[in-house]
Parts: structure tokens; C-alpha cells; sequence
């Protein structure tokens, strides 16, 4: 008999009024059997995993993902309502947003275009890559078990092809467009609350840093920033009587290029604690207040750093943020959290499965890839009901000694509690009971509960 683990049904059952009663007894079947899981995400390895091969009505679960009426962004919604509840009740909010390519091969695979391979790419060498292109807004919090800052997907979109878009005779929408659509609803459920959003040089585009700046409820971006950026003074103040429209840019100023290079401008040492997961590091800053303008956009107020390394070990760079009362240092102190979103694309990669989902149905490929990137962000959440009882174990062997917890313990940990609850009936019967040796057991265990 399925079961859930006391510890999980409160946050687990929240999410049953999304569904109907129908709906919902399948989807929690494949949301336990995803979890538990060690290979291939398809329904026929989850049904296998829970010993439901033999279910004459197997289609019911493929209709929960291909034909079933429900709502992501409700589910996006709650899974973010738990976050933030857990791990950020007070304070400000800092979301990770980026893209990523999954690789998918197929006729029947409609929105899959050609992109440029992040990964294996570099600024020299162009490397194609063939798939889908997904744009994944993060919950980025510390996690005080783990000592280290993750990056939790809450609200990830399909973001089509320009050829598929043409194919539709509809309008192509922007890796921006998507963007600001997503910070726009993010903005909708969590009012009055201070959002910083860090994102890459893809999303330092005028219209989506101006659009967002400008809201009631303005929302704080920080990404990287190009050197050669045009940026002007403030816009001086009207006269009285003046004719004409208002200006929108003082005079020109220097571009960061010529900053850099300039011998006279004054460098600011900063210690930072973490730098991208190298342990402490000590940079050199510099930093001003002005506004980036380019013909036919509008003006963005912005604060430009620049960072460059002393010992000349990486190459310098800028970052630009749209709130002008933040300081230099603590843009540079926030924006180093954004490389645990990579981290957590490789995460759900190894761990979760992405990439070997076999979906066909334009419908069930939208909804996989986010379920199994949330997938990410509930595990945590489930994980941190055993931190707070202090119990989570860490995997050790001789030729590696890890001191804190990883995602792949977190998992482990939540594999190893539904699989003692899942059949919770005792046997009646002597014939039932089998002794396995201890050291087999641990052996099974490490093959049904870690994927690697």
C-alpha cells in the first residue's frame, strides 16, 4: 500500500488541491516514483520502481503529464510560497535566472532548435548544440545544513525556436520577453517583498532592466555588463520656459574600457568570501552611479563595478545593477551566488534525470522538464525537515572524506524514508521474513538510494 512519510505529508499533501481527487492519486505515484528513481525518468521506470508493472491502466499516469487540466504556474506558485517560507521569511529575495539547452532528438519534438552550446563553447570556439532552449527562474537561499548558498528552480519555461514560432505564424518572443514575463509574475505573488535578480549578460538589455525598474514594486537586477556600454550623465533638470522635449541623457562619459585602463582611476580592495566556490578571494573594485542609453530604448539608471584581479588571474569584468542605494560590495557579494545555477543544472542532470525523459506530446514535454528541475527545490525541502531533527547522513569513503552534505545525500536521505514507508504493513506470516546480512544491506541500499 502507498504510503507518505509523516514528516512529508504536510508538504507534500499541500499540493493535492491543485489537483482533482482522480488527477492527484496518479501524479503522487509519479512525483514518489521520479524521486526514487536511480535512472531514466520515463513513466514506464517509475511505474517499474513502485512494482506497478502489471497496472493494466498504465495510460492513466501518461494522461497526468500528455491530457490532464492542470496548472504549472499554481504549482510554481506553491513550491515558491514553501521557499520562501522556510528559508527566506524576512529579508530580501534573490532569484537566479538562466537558460539551458536539454538535448532532444526527434521528428515529433516540435520547439527544439540549433543554440550555441554554453558549455562547450568559449570565445574563440562556437559550438552547436541541438534541442530545447529552457529559461529557469531560481530560488537562491543558504542552506544551513549544507554551509553553502543553492540555487532551488521554482518557474521554468519552454522558450521555443524562431523557426517553430515562424511555423505557428505567430510572433517569436525573445529570451528577454520570456525573462520579463517571469520576473512580472514572481512580482504578482510575492508583493512588498524586495526581489534581486541575478542573471547573465543575456539579460542586460535595456527594455527588460527599464521595464523592470520601473514597475510600482520595482525589482532589482544584477547581471553582467559589457565595457563598451555607451553611458551618459543624468539627464539635466528643465528650465523654466524651456521648449522641447526633455532630455534624456546628460553628456558622455567614459566607457568602462577606458576606466580599466585608466592609471588614474582609484582601485578599492575587496575581500570576498566565496568567490564562484574557490573559497576566499581578494579582488580589486571600482564603482559609479550613471545612465546606459542607447538611440530608440529607454534610459536605465544604473551602478557599474568593475573587478579586476591583482594577480591577474582572471580576466576583468563589470556588473551593472538597476538599484542605485545598493553599494559596490554588496553587489559583488550577491552576484557570486549566481554560479550555483549552473551547478544546480548539473545537479538535476546527474540526479534527477533530465535529458532521458521519452515524452512526445508537445503538452507533456512543457510540464516534464519543469517537474523534474522542481524536483530539485522539494527534495531540498523535504531533506530540511531531517536537518532540523539533525539527521542527515553524509556518504564517506576511504579516498574521500566529505564533510558537509551534497544534493546527492539530500536525495539518499528522502529515498531511504519513502522506501521505509511505502509498504507500511507488518507480515503475519514467519515465510515472509528474510535475514539479509548487514554489509548487503548497505550495499542495496547505496544501489537504490545514490545514483552515482
Amino acid at each position: 500500500m502507498l504510503t507518505l512519510p509523516s514528516e512529508y505529508t504536510t508538504i507534500l499533501t499541500s499540493f493535492a488541491r491543485l489537483f482533482s481527487q482522480l488527477v492527484w492519486k496518479h501524479a503522487q505515484i509519479l512525483l514518489i516514483g521520479a524521486i526514487l528513481t536511480p535512472g531514466q525518468r520515463t513513466v514506464a521506470a517509475v511505474l517499474r520502481i513502485l512494482g506497478l508493472e502489471a497496472e493494466k491502466h498504465f495510460q492513466n499516469f501518461h494522461r497526468v503529464l500528455n491530457r490532464a487540466v492542470w496548472s504549472n504556474l499554481e504549482v510554481s506558485e506553491l513550491l515558491l510560497a514553501w521557499l520562501v517560507k522556510v528559508f527566506a521569511p524576512s529579508g530580501p529575495i534573490f532569484l537566479g535566472l538562466d537558460d539551458t539547452i536539454e538535448r532532444r532528438r526527434g521528428a515529433k519534438i516540435k520547439a527544439k532548435g540549433i543554440y550555441r552550446d554554453p558549455v562547450r563553447s568559449s570565445h574563440t570556439h562556437f559550438v552547436k548544440a541541438s534541442g530545447l532552449r529552457w529559461l529557469s527562474l531560481m530560488f537562491l537561499t543558504f542552506i544551513p545544513w549544507a554551509k553553502r548558498t543553492w540555487a532551488l528552480p521554482f518557474l521554468t519555461a519552454l522558450c521555443p525556436s524562431e523557426s517553430y514560432s515562424q511555423k505557428r505564424v505567430r510572433g517569436h518572443k525573445k529570451l528577454t520577453d520570456w525573462a520579463r514575463q517571469m520576473l512580472l509574475q514572481v512580482r504578482r505573488w510575492l508583493p512588498g517583498r524586495q526581489l534581486v535578480v541575478l542573471a547573465d549578460a543575456s539579460f542586460a538589455a535595456l527594455e527588460l532592466l527599464g521595464q523592470v525598474s520601473q514597475l510600482p514594486d520595482p525589482i532589482c537586477m544584477i547581471t553582467r555588463f559589457r565595457l563598451d556600454a555607451a553611458l551618459y550623465c543624468p539627464a539635466p533638470a528643465v528650465k523654466p520656459g524651456q521648449r522641447g522635449r526633455p532630455r534624456k541623457k546628460g553628456a558622455r562619459l567614459p566607457t568602462l574600457q577606458q576606466v580599466l585602463e585608466d592609471p588614474k582611476t582609484g582601485w578599492k580592495k575587496l575581500r570576498v568570501a566565496d568567490w564562484y566556490g574557490e573559497g576566499p578571494k581578494e579582488v580589486e573594485i571600482v564603482s559609479d552611479s550613471s545612465v546606459w542609453f542607447h538611440n530608440g530604448l529607454p534610459p536605465v539608471p544604473i551602478r557599474w563595478v568593475l573587478i579586476r584581479d591583482p594577480k591577474g588571474r582572471f580576466k576583468p569584468q563589470a556588473l551593472l545593477c538597476t538599484d542605485l542605494t545598493i553599494k559596490a560590495e554588496q553587489i559583488v557579494k550577491w552576484f557570486v551566488m549566481r554560479w550555483r545555477v549552473e551547478v544546480t543544472f548539473h545537479e538535476v542532470r546527474t540526479h534527477l534525470g533530465v535529458e532521458t525523459q521519452r515524452q512526445w506530446s508537445d503538452l507533456a514535454i512543457a510540464r516534464t522538464t519543469p517537474i523534474l528541475l522542481g524536483l530539485f527545490s522539494l527534495v531540498t525541502l523535504l531533506a530540511h525537515t531531517h536537518a532540523r531533527q539533525g539527521y542527515i547522513p553524509v556518504r564517506q569513503a576511504a579516498w574521500y572524506s566529505k564533510p558537509l552534505p551534497t544534493f546527492s545525500d539530500a536525495l539518499a536521505i528522502v529515498r531511504q524514508t519513502f522506501w521505509q514507508h511505502l509498504f507500511f504493513q507488518p507480515s503475519h506470516f514467519r515465510g515472509d521474513i528474510r535475514k539479509i546480512p548487514a554489509k548487503a544491506l548497505k550495499c542495496l541500499r547505496n544501489a537504490v538510494c545514490y545514483t552515482v
